[in-house]
């Protein structure tokens, strides 16, 4: 896991610590300023993710039926 205020390795992993904060916060195992640190850690990891999200949208192709090439996915 990675430690507060260092960039996680992967997408994965920053979901897999999210996912442990949310769980210690909704436990009330840490104290309200601890709580803070760790919500605040918690958004840091969430703007991570949504840009490997965004990285990852611009990087997907999609095979297009009628000329058997690819294509740029465009959301809508």
């Amino acid at each position: 896991m990675a430690t507060k205020g260092k960039t996680p390795a992967d997408f994965e992993q920053a979901i897999a610590e999210l996912e442990q904060i949310v769980l210690q916060i909704e436990n009330n195992e840490v104290k309200l300023e601890a709580a803070l640190e760790k919500y605040q850690h918690g958004m840091a990891l969430v703007k991570f993710c949504q840009e490997k999200l965004t990285e990852v949208e611009q990087k997907v192709k999609i095979l297009d039926t009628d000329t058997h090439s690819l294509k740029d996915f465009t959301i809508v």
